[in-house]
């Protein structure tokens, strides 16, 4: 019965070890690729989708050294730079925003958010960072803040 109950505790005390010294080290979990295929499965067969990449582009409207970009000019933006790069279509949305430049200093202006969807590849992903270049060289921008993620979709 000792010798039982020694072997319990050995092979618990053993397992808690392996498990609190992978937390402690913070190794991240690994994602079996079944379980990307799963999602992808999910997505074509419960939800008649596919997936898409989603990106999120934010633009500031206000110039270091001049007006801010205006609507007209904004607009003008989005017909020649994005539009002929993703000509199926955007979500355009006007906010408020709000950040840190280079100097430390808060900078309050108004914005724009782009929501792009589209099939990964390396040459849309390529348009989303010409576009990124485009608006930072003719604005005066210190940067485009860019968000991605994966979607499942359906038209």
């Amino acid at each position: 019965m000792n010798q039982m109950r020694h072997l319990i505790v050995g092979v618990s005390l053993a397992a808690s070890l392996v498990l609190n010294s992978a937390w402690a080290l913070d190794i991240p979990a690994q994602i079996h690729p079944l379980e990307a295929l799963s999602e992808h499965r999910f997505c074509e067969k419960r939800l008649n989708g596919e997936l898409f990449s989603r990106t999120e582009l934010f633009f500031g409207l206000s110039r270091s050294n001049g007006p801010d970009v205006t609507e007209e000019e904004f607009q003008h933006f989005v017909d020649t730079e994005v539009t002929p790069r993703f000509p199926d279509g955007l979500t355009l949305l006007t906010g408020q925003g709000q950040f840190k430049d280079s100097t430390g200093t808060i900078i309050q202006e108004g914005s724009k958010l782009l929501i792009l969807l589209y099939p990964f590849s390396q040459t849309n992903n390529g348009a989303v960072e010409e576009i990124r270049k485009a608006y930072k060289d003719t604005s005066q921008q210190e940067s485009v803040l860019r968000v991605d993620e994966q979607s499942c979709v359906s038209f």
